[in-house]
């Protein structure tokens, strides 16, 4: 089923007072793509770029340019990057008000190098400066955290910060992003208290213990987080395109192609997409489209997140490039 857009007028994010709250990395970007196929071992030719990323502030970038008043909690250091970090994100839109500076570590830093596909083949992630993200600093930002309508945090922060955070505001709803395996298991004994999640397949099968590799294996792990808590479920699939359940309402919203500068930010993207149309009211079928529809906006724009990100565009291209398979 090709999406037609959003049904009764739906797909505006209210006008109900309040704001999303973000937590999670904020670094530089700096990544290498070769001209021609990747040689090992060797120097490629290739064009280098740097720009302002990490998962939590390029989700609040794309909150923020997609209309939605965000706040991000972070730690950058108190260094040159650090202040063109913010200073790029504010101009997005973002409330960095409440960011920790910090004297003691530089900013992040995430070095990678992409394919000839232009998916990443290696990186290097510097990010001492996460420590200081830590239960302390959001315990003192506890209005912040109380006072939003949604708060999303990504899997860099360590358990006992994703654990005092997510206690403050019991009863939220209060959205997951798993980063990777290795920091997705942190947050799974804390999986009951979050109402969506965004794993891939292999974040997935960490967290549940269960493969992900079939159809039955997909259903299997969301059944699984829902018999935890989880109310909505997205099982990113790659180019296969994303599995989304309620419990009630599963398929795959796939894209029929996509133009890849740079698949960094594309995930981050979606799961903007997808927080966005929780505000909006949309159906979990209609939020998988329209994060969708946001990660390709990021895979054709070459950054970390893209510039042209607006409703708009986003509903234009489920029109015409993403389609709904019923669970099979």
């Amino acid at each position: 089923m090709l999406v037609s857009g959003v049904r009764g007028g739906r797909g505006r994010v209210s006008p109900e007072p309040g704001y999303v709250t973000v937590v999670g990395g904020a670094n530089l970007d700096i990544s290498g793509a070769p001209f021609a196929a990747l040689i090992d071992g060797d120097s490629n030719p290739g064009l280098v770029t740097a720009a302002p990323g990490g998962v939590g502030r390029n989700i609040a970038e794309n909150l923020a340019r997609l209309g939605v008043p965000v706040k991000l909690l972070t730690a950058v250091g108190d260094d040159a990057n650090g202040t063109s970090l913010l200073e790029e994100t504010a101009r997005a839109g973002v409330d960095i008000g409440h960011v920790r500076r910090v004297s003691d570590a530089p900013t992040g830093v995430y070095l990678s190098v992409l394919d000839e596909n232009r998916d990443m083949a290696v990186a290097v992630s510097s990010m001492e400066v996460l420590k200081w993200l830590d239960a302390g600093y959001l315990r003192e930002n506890d209005e912040i955290l109380r006072g939003g309508r949604l708060t999303v945090f990504d899997a860099n922060l360590t358990f006992e910060a994703l654990e005092a955070a997510t206690g403050l505001i019991a009863g939220h709803k209060i959205v997951l992003d798993p980063v990777s395996v290795t920091k997705a298991i942190k947050a799974k004994d804390l999986l009951g208290r979050f109402y969506c999640i965004k794993p891939n397949r292999k974040e997935a099968e960490a967290l549940t213990g269960l493969s992900a590799g079939s159809p039955l294996g997909l259903r299997r792990n969301a059944d699984a987080f829902h018999d935890m808590g989880v109310s909505r479920v997205f099982i990113s699939l790659g180019s296969e395109g994303v599995y989304f359940s309620d419990g009630t309402e599963r398929g795959i919203a796939k894209a029929l192609s996509a133009e890849i500068r740079s698949a960094t930010g594309a995930g981050d993207a979606f799961l903007a997409g997808v927080v966005y149309s929780e505000l909006a009211d949309l159906s979990i079928a209609e939020a998988a489209a329209f994060g969708t529809g946001a990660a390709l906006l990021a895979l054709a724009s070459g950054d970390a997140t893209s510039k042209n990100i607006s409703p708009e565009s986003i509903k234009s291209i489920m029109e015409k490039n993403c389609e709904i398979l019923p669970e099979s």
